[in-house]
């Protein structure tokens, strides 16, 4: 995830919405107990930083998957492999 884009999800007044969730009882149970120890403040909280992990897990895979298909494609083109190794470090080091 961009940088950029990381810094928005973290200011921590951004606008939320209420979303209905049906879970079983002894999993909110769980959550409401491991909560305090992990530094929550109750189990909501927890389960808004657990989908936000693996929100950002899977854009990044997601970003990682398009960038190795671009990256095969460019191959198949023609495009030379150290072309493509000094791209990618300027895009990877910025």
């Amino acid at each position: 995830m961009k940088i950029e884009t990381l810094k928005k999800r973290l200011t921590p007044n951004r606008p939320m919405i209420a979303v209905t969730l049906r879970m079983p009882e002894d999993v909110v149970d769980d959550l409401k107990q491991i909560a305090p120890s992990l530094g929550f403040s109750g189990y909501q909280p927890l389960i808004r930083a657990y989908v936000g992990q693996g929100l950002r897990d899977d854009l990044e895979k997601i970003e990682n998957d398009k960038l190795f298909s671009l990256v095969a494609s460019l191959k198949r083109h023609g495009v030379n492999d150290k072309i493509l190794e000094e791209a990618l470090a300027e895009v990877v080091y910025q």
